[in-house]
């Protein structure tokens, strides 16, 4: 998804900039500026964003709520376009200001270790608290004013879009997280996704397990599930295309065992050691392919064939019956490159489903 040329892809704000933003202008208004339209935030990086609001109102003398909608720029995300706000409420104080945070309709809660947020509280992370923090000191500051702030952050639709993410695995129920390592998105970064890989093997961790099934995406991930009903939720993991980087972070939480459950053409990518499995940036070629058709049948035939192929799966149709040897060595020589990114710490088990569910490798058995 390159951008066209000569075209510079624009930056968006996270979650927590948003709630940020809406927490700084309802603050403003309740200390008797007028509804702004617009507020500067400060972001973790440092950087001054201009943050326009959606709606401002004063609720009573002492509360006010305001919305922001969330802009995630050139890289939208499931959170893109939503509806973040927060319902602010002052009380005048002669003594040192406090600041209360609190997550209300939409803002997911937290159910389990390992996320670096206590369970039983709200999925807003140190970031965007910080941000929060920051900016109501600076509004009571700018007002010669010392008060008891609290603060309530809502997303109306935060539910329904909770669902659409890893949320519930990671033991977040009931809405989404506010997040944000510095405040801005910024097109085509991989590093939320990776921060959800490490997240989930934390819980996972966190939870007493000792060994993860790592899956390429959600439906390799419902067959490992049908496999192995009696494992504990957390320890299926989507690590999408990061397959270096998933097996890297498995061996620094400490895990035992790795099981990588896939489909051929993912395996044949990570069977070449290939780190980062997208389309995008891993051409699939089927020369190693045709390469190793050619040492496990010794037929020239069938390695021309497997190299003359559109794709991995129109090979994977061609050779299940005819020469599943080749499987075989697919899956041991993915095993053979997660160990190489793992180190040997951590014990690998490598599965091939068919595109039906059926298991057509699994390296224990080999």
């Amino acid at each position: 998804m390159a951008p066209p040329s000569g075209k510079r892809l624009r930056s968006g704000f996270t979650t927590g900039t948003a709630a940020t933003a809406a927490v700084k202008a309802a603050l403003t208004h309740l200390l008797g500026a007028a509804p702004p339209g617009q507020v500067e935030v400060l972001l973790l990086n440092d950087t001054l964003r201009t943050i326009p609001i959606e709606t401002c109102r004063r609720v009573n003398r002492e509360m006010a709520r305001c919305t922001v909608i969330k802009d995630a720029g050139d890289d939208p995300d499931i959170t893109n376009g939503a509806r973040i706000g927060a319902q602010v409420c002052i009380r005048r104080s002669t003594k040192k200001s406090v600041v209360r945070v609190t997550g209300g309709r939409g803002v997911g809660m937290v159910t389990k270790p390992g996320l670096g947020i206590l369970p039983g509280q709200p999925a807003i992370t140190a970031g965007p608290l910080k941000m929060i923090h920051q900016a109501v000191a600076q509004v009571l500051a700018e007002n010669a004013c010392r008060a008891h702030v609290s603060v309530e952050i809502f997303v109306p639709q935060g539910q329904r879009l909770a669902l659409k993410t890893l949320n519930g695995r990671l033991g977040i129920v009931g809405g989404i997280s506010i997040l944000g390592t510095t405040g801005e998105v910024r097109p085509l970064s991989h590093v939320a996704y990776i921060a959800t890989i490490d997240a989930a093997l934390s819980v996972a961790r966190a939870a007493g397990l000792k060994q993860v099934v790592l899956t390429t995406g959600r439906r390799s991930e419902r067959f490992a599930q049908a496999r192995w009903p009696s494992l504990a939720r957390e320890a299926f993991i989507q690590m999408g295309d990061y397959f270096a980087r998933a097996m890297a972070m498995a061996a620094g939480h400490g895990l035992e065992q790795v099981i990588l459950a896939v489909f051929f053409g993912k395996a044949v990518k990570m069977a070449q050691g290939i780190a980062h499995t997208h389309a995008r940036t891993a051409r699939l070629t089927l020369d190693r392919l045709s390469q190793w058709a050619l040492e496990v049948s010794g037929r020239a035939e069938l390695a021309r064939r497997v190299a003359g192929a559109n794709t991995a799966r129109q090979v994977f149709d061609d050779i299940k019956a005819d020469c599943p040897d080749l499987i075989q060595r697919v899956g041991c020589e993915v095993v053979q490159a997660a160990r190489g990114f793992a180190g040997e710490q951590v014990t690998v088990r490598a599965v091939i489903f068919d595109f039906d569910g059926s298991l057509c490798f699994d390296s224990q058995r080999s």
